[in-house]
């Protein structure tokens, strides 16, 4: 088998402008003020109106180029259907305006996904529970984060609210598994694990399509993250574990990520990922081989480039991943110092 993924499309269209990828699928994209600066979203022709899969950073600039497609790409049809992947801002960022932009006489649309997912945008807008600040602070610190370095993640404020100024309240639930119909198609919603709680993919055997989410990207690997609501979790394996489900797919699938450019090698593409976790894990054992360290000493080990402060963040609970993997398989110890800083060593 090839190594060597394929990639049809040599550009991406310009904002406003849309790329159709398959018969009544198009492809189109919106910025982030992120280093990674783009989210690709996919319209899908349904009778009179479309489907929608994912719908951008919810912020005016994304709007307002909205408003191009509904003009331009959408033809003045309506949106019937908003379909998204997870939680995330760039992803559920514009559902409820949208929702409410398209709403008909019955009232807003009634955006489709995990009902996983949409609990927990609620629970980090509001942050309650373990996803208040003062947890992630004390959580941040326990992994040897400096006060400094808190001070410009978990008490930077709020920024998810940023992102997603309103959530809808409820959605049309979609489990894992579920067959749906989308643009006269059949799709199966796949689920995948550790990089948000419940994400969902969505497979089309028919027109040999995947719409990956953030869950297969051609260039970047997936973040995968711990937080204080599940401290002690392994997200590493379940997201390793996710991606075998892809290799069921068919060898021609076109995958549709949310980042980066369409492409052709899925079963390649989930064996890269599967490698580069392991390339990860040992360079995290070989640098505690002389003695333990916190997931912030071994930051630089996973991220080898300068981090800004919203890289930094994630940053943190990927490093809390790989190390707790670690832990979970038997290939590091555990400890917490006197200092209250949990490190983790060598076996």
């Amino acid at each position: 088998m090839s190594t060597e993924l394929v990639f049809p499309y040599e550009i991406a269209p310009a904002a406003g402008a849309a790329t159709e990828v398959s018969l009544g699928i198009f492809w189109i994209r919106m910025p982030l003020p992120f280093a990674l600066d783009h989210i690709n979203l996919w319209l899908i022709e349904e009778g009179d109106g479309w489907a929608l899969v994912d719908t951008g950073f919810g912020v005016q600039a994304t709007r307002d180029i909205w408003e191009q497609h509904f003009v331009g790409t959408m033809g003045g049809r309506p949106l019937r259907r908003i379909i998204c992947t997870h939680y995330h801002p760039d992803h559920l960022g514009n559902a409820q305006w949208l929702a409410e932009r398209f709403a008909t006489n019955e009232g807003p649309l009634i955006p489709e996904m995990s009902l996983l997912e949409l609990v927990t945008a609620h629970a980090v807008a509001g942050g309650t529970g373990a996803h208040q600040r003062s947890a992630l602070a004390t959580f941040f610190r326990s992994h040897g984060l400096t006060e400094e370095q808190i001070e410009i993640t978990a008490n930077r404020g709020n920024t998810y609210s940023g992102g997603v100024p309103t959530r809808p309240t409820t959605c049309q639930r979609i489990f894992p598994g579920d067959t749906l119909e989308i643009g006269g198609k059949l799709w199966t919603a796949i689920v995948g694990h550790g990089h948000t709680p419940e994400h969902l993919s969505f497979y089309c055997e028919e027109a040999r399509l995947l719409i990956s989410g953030d869950m297969l990207l051609p260039k970047i690997s997936t973040n995968v993250n711990v937080w204080p609501v599940t401290a002690l979790s392994d997200p590493v394996a379940e997201y390793v574990n996710s991606l075998q489900a892809f290799k069921y797919c068919e060898g021609d699938t076109l995958v549709l990520p949310s980042h980066g450019m369409p492409f052709r090698g899925i079963k390649a593409r989930v064996e890269a990922l599967e490698t580069h976790h392991e390339a990860r894990m040992n360079d995290l054992y070989a640098a505690v081989a002389d003695g333990e360290k916190s997931a912030a000493e071994l930051i630089p080990v996973l991220f080898r480039r300068q981090l800004d402060n919203h890289q930094l963040f994630f940053a943190i609970a990927e490093a809390v991943a790989h190390v707790n993997h670690g832990w979970h398989i038997g290939r590091l110890t555990r400890a917490v110092g006197v200092d209250g800083v949990i490190r983790f060593g060598a076996i």
